[in-house]
């Protein structure tokens, strides 16, 4: 069974974290640089607090539409490979952008398409870059005792 809402809510949940986290780190560097010399840390800790679980909230919206498409494409094609990755992409871009219109549809699917590329070609070259070469099979020359019967 490929599309189960366990997948689904275990890559939402990530990818808020991962929201979350980056968007505290972002969000802390940024309210501290621009708070007043005295107020630097209260500054970051409330820009935090404001903005880190809006930026991990986007990031889930994203994270929950690309794991759905993506098991809906592994369900209706069976099988699994990097064009199911490609279509999802472009599919969570252009959905996200449907309320601009058509055209803007069309460039944040394209562009979602093109970075979830991008992704696959990098993981396809790491993965054979670094793997290690084949073992070469020695053939056995030996001469071979007759079977003694």
């Amino acid at each position: 069974m490929y599309m189960s809402p366990w997948v689904i809510l275990n890559d939402t949940g990530g990818a808020f974290a991962m929201g979350a986290i980056g968007g505290g780190i972002w969000h802390f560097v940024k309210g501290a640089k621009n708070s007043p010399k005295g107020e630097r840390i209260i500054g970051a800790i409330t820009a935090v607090k404001a903005r880190s679980p809006v930026l991990g909230g986007n990031f889930a919206v994203w994270g929950g539409l690309f794991s759905t498409f993506d098991c809906a494409l592994k369900g209706i094609r069976q099988k699994e490979d990097p064009w199911n990755l490609i279509a999802s992409g472009f599919l969570t871009g252009g959905f996200l952008a449907a309320r601009g219109g058509i055209g803007a549809a069309t460039r944040s699917a394209c562009f979602g398409a093109c970075v979830l590329a991008i992704i696959e070609g990098v993981t396809f070259a790491t993965g054979r870059f670094t793997s290690p070469p084949p073992v070469m099979q020695v053939p056995d020359i030996r001469p071979q005792s007759p079977n003694p019967q």
